[in-house]
């Protein structure tokens, strides 16, 4: 069992493993940073969060906020694209909590990840695992068209092979689970909001997009219509976990008929055993 204290957590050998004193118990954050300066995607408003009331005035810090739950690192659920699809309030609670596997597969500007990639990557995905795939995006995480426009993204034989390992969640370091130009980013339906993106495209790689991404978000539909949750723009220190098996941990809120909100999400690996998760080895 893990043991919460009020002792300071202390950070060990690397600056970016937060280690519990009691259990040593060993945590890595996977989040990016939120607050009204997190980008968000294109077509949509921008995070607006003024103080309520302050500390100068009244003594008190309370922020209001108005965003859509689609910024930062996030979780979708099956409802985001699936119509009668569960919602965040109906997603079992055991599901996010589990061990898994830190995928590392680096991809450049526009590439796809194939269900090959995935299946060479490191470490193993067991059945019933929380699956991140990393690509290395999450170092361009930004307000830009190279971000929201280039990013890699998986294909649909990607999609069924991650579909097929029963996995509890699937996580990615892009701003979408799918190619950019098969979403509305690109020419699809409510698209183009990046409306440079597909001659862009064409012009540095040679292809048409409608030709070679003639689906809609075929990926991200095809996992969330197995019910199952995605979480998109995973961040923070992530490097430090890529090609190991953890125990990851991201809950959202309990959100009646709620598509998606921003999570924290936790990998953490206890090497000496005790606490009977995934030593990250």
């Amino acid at each position: 069992v893990v043991t919460l204290t009020r002792k300071r957590w202390k950070h060990m050998a690397a600056p970016n493993i937060t280690t519990d004193p009691y259990s040593g118990l060993q945590m890595v954050e996977l989040s990016h940073e939120w607050d009204q300066r997190a980008p968000s995607y294109p077509g949509q408003a921008d995070i607006r969060m003024v103080r309520g009331v302050k500390h100068s005035q009244h003594g008190v810090l309370a922020w209001r906020t108005i965003t859509v739950m689609h910024t930062g690192t996030h979780m979708n659920a099956p409802i985001h694209l699936i119509q009668k699809g569960a919602d965040l309030a109906a997603i079992l609670p055991d599901t996010f909590f589990g061990n898994g596997a830190v995928l590392d597969v680096p991809k450049k500007n526009w590439e796809v990840i194939t269900a090959a990639d995935l299946q060479k990557a490191k470490p193993e995905v067991k059945e019933g695992d929380i699956i991140v795939i990393v690509t290395g995006w999450h170092h361009k995480y930004s307000d830009s068209l190279e971000y929201y426009g280039e990013a890699p993204g998986l294909s649909k034989d990607a999609a069924e092979w991650l579909v097929s390992k029963k996995p509890k969640m699937v996580a990615i370091d892009t701003p979408h689970i799918d190619h950019p130009l098969a979403t509305s980013m690109g020419p699809h339906r409510g698209g183009p909001q990046m409306k440079r993106l597909a001659g862009e495209y064409t012009k540095a790689t040679g292809l048409d997009p409608k030709v070679e991404h003639p689906e809609w978000n075929v990926a991200h539909k095809m996992i969330l219509g197995a019910g199952i949750p995605t979480i998109e723009q995973v961040g923070g220190d992530v490097d430090v976990v890529k090609g190991k098996r953890m125990t990851l941990a991201a809950t959202p809120w309990k959100f009646e008929h709620g598509d998606a909100c921003q999570v924290r999400m936790v990998a953490m690996f206890d090497p000496s055993g005790t606490c009977r998760i995934e030593p990250g080895n």
